[in-house]
């Protein structure tokens, strides 16, 4: 019995190249294991890059995107009345009331008088003080008759006088001419005429003076009486003033004293609210302060419905980081049933900026900004830009970025002075 051997289980080797089949099985092994060398090592400097992660939760991001930028400002506003005076007691005493808070009024309604005996004492005295320097003034006024009827009398006498002096001289001339009276007799006459001329002159000048000092003394009388009448007629102003009255049509606002109490001066007794005529008043940021201007453009809408309106103020000073303005409804169109401190919104159009770049307005992109977080992939990196003009929540990209770019809005308060940062 012959014993078989493995020669039957060998395999003879080709001791040449390798086939076909194997070159291509290993070139594809050796591009996965390249391709995985590579990617790892992406993944780590890109990891490595990042040098700080934040959550993706906590930050908002925002594609850069051409459009029409309206610059606008929208706001919640107050309805304030535009005519609503507080009225104040002229003088102290006692009030009484006649309305209450809400009351409709009417105007020349009387609303509160007050009780002041001081005023009307005082009112009293200076009418009787007026009563007797009429009563002087008008007895000036007689007196300055009286004297210039005397001077006028004085004046008259002279005049004869002189006129029976003149016809003496002028027949005692013919005498003496005649040969009929002496010498002395003419001296005499003549005389007596220049006597009554001075006579005539003294009276004629007398008459003038006394008409003068009589007029400036009845004068000073009437002034000094005007002046007092004047001081009694502020006071009766005064006393009617105590009662209270609607100034316009409207209603009571506020009533700021109670029935029967006693009052000081200028102290404010109530206020009257003018229903016709309502303003909207409005708190904007500061940094949309330099951008108004009285007399703009603007929209109140309330109740599902949409009135024009105009901007007729802005506050001169900024008060905890806004300033205040003052919207008006055009032409009259003002809705019924307005009441003080109802809630409005506001929207001011300030200007339109056809086919800009521009992205989401946030705290990371605003007005202030000089760089911005670009994103590549998840690694968010510091990247200069330069902005312009800015709505309530979209800012204009002037250079920096282009059209599809992804900016970091919000969050960027975490990510410190790090140059990248991975948002995972």
């Amino acid at each position: 019995m012959a014993i078989r051997d493995t020669s039957a289980q060998d395999t003879r080797l080709d001791s040449g190249r390798p086939s076909p089949a194997r070159r291509k099985r290993i070139l594809a092994i050796t591009a996965a294991a390249i391709a995985l060398i590579a990617l790892i090592g992406w993944v780590g400097m890109r990891w490595l890059s990042g040098g700080r992660s934040v959550d993706a939760s906590r930050v908002r991001i925002a594609v850069v995107k051409r459009g029409d930028l309206v610059r606008d400002i929208a706001a919640d506003g107050r309805v304030i009345a535009s005519n609503s005076p507080s009225l104040y007691a002229i003088a102290g005493g006692t009030v009484n009331l006649h309305v209450v808070a809400g009351n409709a009024v009417k105007e020349g309604d009387l609303l509160a008088d007050i009780d002041s005996p001081e005023l009307r004492s005082k009112l009293a005295q200076e009418e009787s003080t007026l009563a007797s320097m009429e009563a002087d003034a008008g007895r000036a006024t007689l007196d300055a008759q009286l004297a210039r009827s005397n001077a006028q009398k004085s004046l008259d006498q002279a005049q004869i006088d002189h006129t029976t002096a003149t016809r003496d001289l002028q027949r005692y001339q013919r005498g003496y001419e005649g040969g009929a009276i002496p010498q002395v007799t003419l001296a005499t006459a003549q005389d007596t005429m220049k006597k009554a001329e001075l006579g005539l002159s003294s009276a004629q000048r007398n008459y003038k003076l006394q008409g003068a000092s009589s007029v400036l003394d009845a004068r000073n009388k009437h002034l000094l009486a005007d002046r007092q009448r004047a001081v009694a007629t502020e006071l009766r102003r005064q006393v009617e003033a105590l009662k209270i009255r609607a100034p316009f049509d409207g209603q009571v606002g506020q009533v700021f004293v109670q029935p029967r109490s006693n009052l000081l001066a200028n102290a404010p007794v109530l206020s009257v609210v003018d229903l016709s005529r309502f303003d909207v008043e409005i708190k904007v940021p500061e940094s949309f302060a330099r951008d108004l201007a009285i007399g703009m453009p603007a929209q109140l809408s309330g109740n599902n419905k949409t009135y024009p309106a105009n901007v007729i103020a802005v506050s001169p000073e900024v008060v905890n980081g806004e300033v205040s303005a003052r919207l008006r409804f055009a032409d009259g169109q003002q809705p019924p049933g307005l009441r003080q401190s109802q809630r409005l919104s506001a929207r001011i159009l300030l200007d339109t900026r056809r086919n800009v770049l521009m992205a989401e307005r946030g705290p990371a992109l605003d007005q202030s900004s000089t760089q911005a977080w670009l994103m590549d992939g998840s690694i968010a990196s510091r990247h200069p830009v330069k902005v312009g003009a800015a709505s309530i929540d979209a800012i204009e990209i002037v250079s920096g970025l282009q059209e599809g770019d992804k900016v970091v809005i919000s969050g960027a308060e975490d990510f410190g002075n790090n140059e990248h940062i991975r948002i995972h």
